[in-house]
This record gives C-alpha cells, structure tokens and sequence, in this order.
C-alpha cells in the first residue's frame, strides 16, 4: 500500500479582509490566518512525531492565491512509494462580521460525487468526533457519508485527494474563545493525525 504525504494548506493570509472575528469587549479578534496557520503548525509538529510524510504548502503569513496554492500542490513531487492528499484547513464564519452570530460547528468538504476524497474527510470527521464528542456536527448524510460537496478551488482544482476542513466559527464568541486556546487547537490538530494514522500512513 501507498503511503500519503500530506499537503497541509492553511487557509488565507494575514493580508485577507474580513477573515476575523467581530470583536471580543477588550477590543481583541481571533484572526483566521493566525489560527490556520497554528493549527497547521500543531499538526506538522505531531507528524514529526509520528514520522509521518508531509508538507507546509504555504509558509508564508501573507495571502497566496488560491491559483498559485494549486499550482503548489499539482506540481510538489513526492518520493517513490508515496501518493499526496491535500487537507486545507480553516475557521467558519457565518453573519455580517461585525455582530456575533449562532451558527457553530465543525464540518468538512470535498468535491461532488463519489471520490477518493470521501474516505479522508469521513475519518477526520469520525476522529473529530472523539476529540469533541458534544460538538456540533454540520454534515450532510444524504449521499451515505457525512462531508459536505462543494467546488471549492482549493478542492476542485487538485490533481490528489483534497478536503477542506472547517474547525469552528469564529464568529460565534463562545466558539472563537474556545479556538484562541491551545487546548482545543492542540485537540484540533489532533484529530486531523488520529485520521492520518488510521489511514495507515505511519512510515515506520
């Protein structure tokens, strides 16, 4: 069996308007870029960990464009044995920006009909779902499994496996306090490798 090398893209740059919380009565905002990146980051670390393969599509802090996240992903060349897969990850939003909204939860996309994406994006919401057993968990069952489909670019226009992972709304106060701690971030991350392994990607 093949084993993944994981592109891990996290989601808009520092630069990206609007990818921030309304703001918290001290005056504070979680910033979408910041807690993509840190996730991401908490998942590199735990990878190194587990000696499993993978990649930091974007190092950078600043916005990349989606054209050029594409370009990464379909021309990074991976070593004899190995396939790619790519996970991007984000907050939600939901509202006007400015004022909290209700909407909350977790919840994971790939791209219409049956593919390979399917199998990645269900263990990382059943390995989310052990993380955080009382969450809310926006999914749509109607085709037998429980990621959402949309045309994402980021998703769409990959030549490996690509999900694309929603891990809270940070336009919900409770919900953005909870994703400005290194707790649920760190439980964040770890359900994303808790799918790796079990997807059988140890490479030792």
């Amino acid at each position: 069996m093949q084993k993944i090398l994981w592109l891990l893209d996290a989601g808009h740059g520092k630069n990206t308007p609007g990818k921030r919380s309304p703001k918290f009565q001290d005056g504070t905002q979680l910033m979408e870029y910041e807690f993509n990146r840190d996730v991401v980051d908490r998942i590199a670390h735990k990878c190194d960990c587990l000696n499993i393969a993978y990649h930091i599509l974007v190092p950078e802090i600043v916005d990349i464009s989606l054209s050029e996240r594409v370009r990464r992903a379909n021309k990074f060349h991976v070593p004899d044995g190995y396939t790619k897969a790519l996970v991007s990850v984000h907050g939600n939003a939901a509202g006007d920006g400015v004022n909290w909204h209700s909407a909350n939860g977790f919840e994971v996309f790939t791209t219409p009909g049956v593919t390979q994406s399917d199998r990645i994006a269900t263990e990382v919401f059943n390995q989310m779902k052990k993380q955080f057993p009382n969450w809310k968990y926006r999914m749509d069952m109607s085709d037998g499994d429980p990621d959402k489909e949309e045309n994402f670019y980021i998703i769409k226009n990959t030549v490996c496996p690509a999900i694309l992972t929603e891990n809270g709304f940070y336009t919900n106060e409770a919900e953005a306090k909870k994703m400005m701690t290194d707790d649920f971030r760190d439980m964040i991350a770890q359900a994303h490798v808790e799918a790796f392994m079990l997807l059988g990607q140890r490479t030792t």
